[in-house]
């Protein structure tokens, strides 16, 4: 299997900074029932309870809060399809990354700061402070220069391995459905 090149990622990096900024539409649903298990769906069901049911966010989370609970912030896993597309090369033989949804649009900081509310169906998320940076799975899966390239210190702030957001409002998203950003509420004086 041949990997995606550094000089390839460097290339691509204008490419994925172009997608939309608002307003795209998601596919590839997916549900991790258990480690390296990935099942696709055509919607999946969103609680501020138990994350994505039937996963292991509940049971088996990656990040605890300091009480030992699940921490809200990781429940569900949104990443680029510029930037799947660009690593994700063998998907006959290679586990997809199991990010609850890919969506062609802009990750990064400048677009959906932290506490960005997103609306997803009749779901709605907020953009955790967890920085996604890519765990040795995807070095193994998408090659070393991948997740370099994702942890420059210049990358950071762009958020090229996808963000991290916690179930502000429970709900159902199905592919095709429309990720926006909900602009804040302004109070008239």
């Amino acid at each position: 299997m041949t990997h995606v090149t550094r000089d390839e990622l460097d290339q691509a990096l204008p490419d994925v900074m172009a997608a939309p900024k608002n307003g795209a539409a998601i596919s590839m649903l997916c549900l991790r029932p258990a480690r390296n298990e990935r099942r696709f769906v055509d919607a999946i069901h969103l609680t501020s309870q138990q994350g994505i049911p039937g996963e292991r966010w509940v049971t088996q989370p990656w990040l605890r809060t300091e009480d030992g609970a699940p921490h809200p912030g990781i429940q569900v896993c949104i990443l680029s399809k510029r930037v799947l597309d660009l690593v994700w090369r063998d998907r006959e033989n290679t586990v997809h990354p199991g990010d609850t949804f890919i969506v062609d649009m802009d990750l990064s900081e400048e677009n959906l700061p932290t506490g960005q509310v997103l609306e997803v169906g009749t779901a709605r998320l907020r953009v955790s402070d967890v920085f996604n940076d890519a765990c040795v799975k995807w070095k193994v899966r998408y090659g070393a220069a991948s997740k370099e390239w994702i942890n420059l210190p210049e990358h950071a702030p762009l958020r090229l391995r996808g963000i991290l957001c916690s179930v502000e409002r429970d709900g159902v998203i199905r592919t095709g459905d429309t990720l926006r950003k909900i602009e804040p509420e302004h109070k008239s004086s």
